[in-house]
């Protein structure tokens, strides 16, 4: 069963729109006007944004809150980056991503654009009963480019973990550069590890240093030494404020995936992405008096810096004549036995 998601679903009163086995899926509006579903299942509960952006917020495991933690606490209908950031997952380019410059918005044009249309779709297979979320964002600029970006989030009705198929399609005869990142917060757990399939050496991971407080600049010096140090989550002479950002150059399995766990006593926050078409690794950590986020891994294309950086470095990615690029990832929580597993995995790449 698919339903077409119409704004007119969505009012300031919750309402139940539909159930699916474990599933209970309520649309409503924020005061902002806002259209978002709350999204709950045997496990899980998240919101999600149809047409501002796709954005999930709030995403909770077993009542715990898994997404990071800013002062931005719901979904606004600002289109300015940060004016609209407190969620868990945003995807982020195309035209650009990272580092602003005149012509290039805080982490390009599509963290915050509105969908041109969006769908729930409700499915079965030998694993259970699962949902897909999606829709389409179209983009045509006159003479200059035209695209389709079309993601979907499928989730089981026992599931924990999201996977993230993500499509974009140029639609011009002409060649089309593009940049895309995903930016994926968890909060930081004290005492969790930190486990990716990376090497431990300033050839794999690069410290962006930045002025700060002598404490901020000390352990980035550190770091630049014996990257390892961050690997502890909260571990003494640790500094992220206001943030610290990392390029990491992962190693994939046979299949080219790479892995990130943050690895607990009964779990793992966890993402999985491929390595050729996200080539780069961004690791984003800020822990301050109001913030906290783990942004383990930003699977990308590119490094954070923007669209002239990119340029520079021959970072940017091309997409021929009407050609459609298509990959996935996985994001969300794995309870101990399968977050073993991926260690074992992770452990398996590095030897």
């Amino acid at each position: 069963m698919k339903l077409n998601l119409q704004k007119s679903f969505f009012d300031y009163q919750p309402k139940l729109l539909l159930t699916h086995g474990n599933f209970k899926i309520t649309a409503f509006r924020y005061e902002s006007g806002v259209e978002a579903l709350e999204i709950e299942n045997k496990r899980c509960s998240f919101i999600f944004t149809p047409f501002k952006g796709q954005q999930i917020w709030h995403f909770t495991v077993d009542g715990r809150e898994i997404s990071m933690d800013t002062t931005v606490k719901e979904p606004t209908d600002a289109s300015i980056y940060l004016k609209n950031y407190g969620g868990f997952l945003y995807h982020c380019g195309v035209i650009s991503f990272g580092a602003p410059d005149a012509e290039h918005p805080h982490h390009g044009e599509i963290p915050n654009e509105i969908y041109n249309s969006a769908y729930i779709e409700c499915l079965e297979d030998e694993k259970g009963k699962y949902i897909l979320l999606g829709g389409e964002l179209l983009h045509d600029t006159a003479f200059v480019r035209k695209y389709r970006f079309a993601p979907v989030i499928k989730l089981y009705e026992d599931g924990t973990v999201f996977k993230i198929n993500v499509t974009l399609e140029n639609q011009r005869a002409y060649p089309m550069e593009y940049m895309y990142l995903c930016h994926i917060n968890f909060r930081p757990f004290n005492g969790a590890k930190l486990i990716y399939s990376a090497k431990r050496d300033s050839e794999h991971i690069k410290v962006y240093k930045a002025d700060g407080t002598k404490a901020l600049t000390d352990y980035m010096d550190a770091l630049e030494k014996d990257p390892s140090l961050m690997d502890t989550v909260g571990a003494p002479g640790q500094c992220y404020d206001p943030e610290i950002c990392f390029g990491i150059k992962y190693s994939g399995d046979e299949t080219g995936r790479a892995y990130t766990l943050q690895y607990e006593e009964n779990g793992a926050c966890f993402v999985s992405h491929p390595t050729d078409v996200l080539s780069n690794g961004v690791r984003w950590i800020s822990r301050t008096n109001n913030e906290d986020s783990m942004g383990m891994v930003l699977p990308a294309t590119a490094e954070h810096i923007g669209y002239a950086n990119a340029k520079a470095k021959g970072q940017l990615k091309v997409l021929a004549p009407n050609e459609t690029l298509s990959f996935y990832m996985e994001a969300g929580y794995l309870d101990k036995p399968c977050a073993d597993k991926v260690k074992e995995i992770i452990e398996n790449i590095l030897k």
